[in-house]
């Protein structure tokens, strides 16, 4: 499972890395218009809201993916080997049971319901449902995570 999760972190490294690179670009093309040219864009503020949303919910997924997700670990630290292992397990679980119920059945939800409902955003005239496709994919990606890392602590 090492390469599959080396695999899924470097191809997720790349994607955020384009979409890193369109939203600097869309916010350049946002201020140069307005402040320069004096006529500002009309989609570039929701599509960089947009890209913002996938940003950060994909690298959210990364940082799991990599195990540098913020985390106070102060209390893990005080604690025995053990009880580490204990702890280390349950924080596990938990981030499993938030992508599960919150992240891919909630975000599945959102996104079944925006392509259902046929809402489209002001600006671009894109099916909202696509804005939010990134909440069941990053929760695939971080309960990936989560497993995998359930089943290599010792």
């Amino acid at each position: 499972m090492g390469t599959l999760r080396k695999s899924v972190n470097r191809s997720l490294e790349k994607i955020l890395i384009f979409l890193m690179g369109i939203l600097v670009l869309d916010v350049l093309w946002q201020v140069f218009s307005r402040y320069i040219m004096s006529s500002p864009s009309s989609f570039t503020d929701e599509m960089a809201g947009f890209l913002l949303i996938w940003v950060g919910l994909l690298g959210a997924a990364y940082v799991s993916g990599r195990n540098e997700h913020l985390a106070i670990d102060l209390f893990i630290q005080k604690s025995n080997p053990n009880r580490q292992k204990w702890l280390h397990r349950l924080i596990s679980l938990l981030i499993i049971f938030f992508a599960v119920t919150v992240l891919i059945i909630g975000g599945s939800w959102l996104a079944y319901t925006r392509f259902a409902l046929h809402v489209r955003s002001a600006a671009l005239n894109l099916p909202l449902g696509y804005v939010y496709l990134v909440l069941p994919l990053s929760g695939f990606l971080i309960l990936f995570f989560s497993v995998s890392d359930l089943l290599t602590q010792d």
